[in-house]
């Protein structure tokens, strides 16, 4: 299952009651900083500006020695009451309006095996 797809499955069960606040997120969290540059961060982009006042600190960025880049790992605690209202406000927004159409073309197989090759010589 990809992270999208968990992240879309937490908040309807979010909007709906059914997730808590620590739950969503943790999957929010995940689903926004495994999507670098992608259509999906910037919807996810004004929840995540919440956590982050509301929540300072629930990620933590520590070293990787499987790859380049960064490990994010969430820090357990529980989310404010106070901002939990906000929170559902902004995901039942989220979740009610309907997914942006991409009016890009989907990119060919040579501009994928291009950007795989890209991504082999910058590593």
């Amino acid at each position: 299952m990809s992270s999208e797809s968990s992240a879309n499955e937490v908040l309807a069960g979010y909007a709906a009651g059914r997730v808590s606040a620590e739950q969503l997120v943790a999957a929010v969290t995940a689903a926004y900083y495994q999507g670098r540059g992608t259509e999906r961060r910037e919807q996810l982009r004004p929840i995540m500006e919440l956590i982050e006042r509301a929540h300072p600190g629930v990620v933590e960025l520590s070293g990787n020695g499987e790859r380049p880049g960064f490990a994010v790992r969430l820090a357990e605690r529980p989310f404010p009451k106070r901002y939990e209202a906000e929170l559902r406000q902004m995901v039942a927004g989220l979740v009610s309006a309907p997914p942006p159409s991409s009016s890009l073309p989907a990119p060919s197989v040579f501009a994928r095996i291009l950007r795989a090759i890209r991504r082999v010589f910058s590593s």
